[in-house]
């Protein structure tokens, strides 16, 4: 019997190790064969004209009330944690942090300010190479996404999160034409709500712009075609273009804005992208570097932009214990508590996040310990804080200048 036993676990670890082996060597084989459409591109027709008058077209904006997920507060996790585990985070630097207090910039202090976020992608399907607007499991998660996603920004006097016929998942994992048309067409609907925010809102209020992943992309795209040398670029806060990679050398030059370079910085670029170590970005540098920059160049091995969350400056390191809350989610991503001194933060020379060892997120971690899902939830507090910071220095600045 114990023969028996033993061959019957040699047998899984063989097996086991070859299909990790067949993973490795064909894991971008296997997600292109799952997450590509085969079907033909079927054109999306545009939107009829003022169709984000309807408030249906939008995950937050204001009139929404309590079931605007970017309204959400996550708890404290100090108000439960057992006393030996307060005891534990104190003594390594970490303690409660009210996301309402004052140190957060958060206790009613701050100007107003309107913010406009894009969700990144929650459409996985192969039926379609852009989201249907009105799909139940992508809206269902894009709105998981705006909760803990765009909540850090919830200072602001207003938040506008538009649904968009977003493109799918496997639009980003294919050379074919498709890919881009899809991305081209989601960007139109996201063109369309900002547009329709920028009409709404009051024409002198200071202005937010964020995105996390697709977001990002279609944010950046309208700081270059649409922001930069327009009257709204003298309105931008700052640009929160967080989970895509944007080259110091290649594309921030072309954007308009430069990239934030100390904590009360306004008018520029924020962004980084989360590794835990031992991290191999193997695969994102690799598409990376083979990627054509704003300015018509190969990025090649040029510096990625890396912002460093905790402390809000271009580059450089920060402990644990600086770290003013990290909103760790319960198993189904809905919800969460914020933890104080989680992780630290360091950019390196490639210009990636890295958040030293593995923290406990949930099972949405990407091979390599990526953590692109996380990017925002691991620094939630230090964001919000952020945005509170750049708003008040914008709101100082504006009258000096008067």
């Amino acid at each position: 019997m114990a023969r028996k036993f033993l061959y019957f676990v040699a047998v899984v670890i063989v097996l086991f190790l070859g299909l990790r082996i067949g993973y490795e060597m064909f894991q971008d084989e296997l997600a292109e064969f799952a997450l590509v459409p085969s079907a033909d591109f079927t054109p999306t027709q545009p939107l009829e004209a003022n169709a984000y008058q309807d408030p249906a077209l939008w995950y937050s904006r204001p009139g929404i009330g309590v079931n605007d997920p970017a309204r959400w507060q996550p708890a404290l996790a100090e108000a439960t944690a057992r006393p030996e585990e307060l005891t534990a985070r104190q003594a390594a630097g970490s303690r409660p942090v009210d996301p309402e207090s004052s140190e957060l910039g958060t206790s009613g202090d701050v100007p107003d300010f309107a913010v406009f976020f894009i969700h990144p992608t929650s459409y996985l399907s192969r039926d379609n190479w852009n989201a249907p607007i009105g799909d139940e499991e992508a809206e269902r998660v894009a709105r998981i996404y705006v909760r803990g996603m765009a909540s850090p920004f919830n200072a602001a006097d207003e938040i506008w999160a538009p649904r968009y016929r977003q493109a799918t998942m496997g639009s980003f994992l294919t050379d074919a034409p498709e890919g881009e048309q899809a991305i081209d067409a989601a960007y139109a609907d996201v063109l369309e709500a900002y547009r329709y925010f920028l009409s709404s809102i009051d024409d002198d209020i200071p202005i937010v712009l964020a995105g996390h992943s697709q977001g990002a992309l279609h944010l950046l795209r309208l700081l270059r075609e649409e922001v930069n040398g327009s009257d709204v670029s003298r309105r931008l806060v700052a640009a929160y273009a967080i989970g895509w990679p944007i080259s110091v050398e290649r594309d921030v030059p072309s954007l308009g804005f430069a990239a934030c370079a100390t904590p009360a910085q306004t008018g520029c670029i924020l962004s980084w992208s989360s590794f835990a170590e031992p991290a191999d970005p193997s695969a994102v540098m690799e598409t990376y570097a083979n990627s054509t920059g704003f300015d018509g160049q190969p990025r090649g091995d040029s510096q990625i932009l890396c912002t460093n969350p905790i402390t809000g400056t271009f580059g450089g390191s920060a402990q644990a214990s600086a770290n003013l809350g990290t909103l760790v989610p319960d198993d189904s991503i809905s919800t969460g508590e914020l933890v104080a001194g989680a992780v630290p933060a360091r950019c390196d020379d490639r210009g990636l996040l890295l958040i030293g060892d593995p923290p406990k997120m949930g099972s949405y971690v990407l091979p390599g310990n990526n953590y692109h899902v996380y990017d925002i939830p691991l620094f939630w507090a230090n964001t919000k804080a952020d945005v509170a910071r750049r708003a008040g220095a914008f709101a100082r600045a504006s009258g000096d200048a008067n």
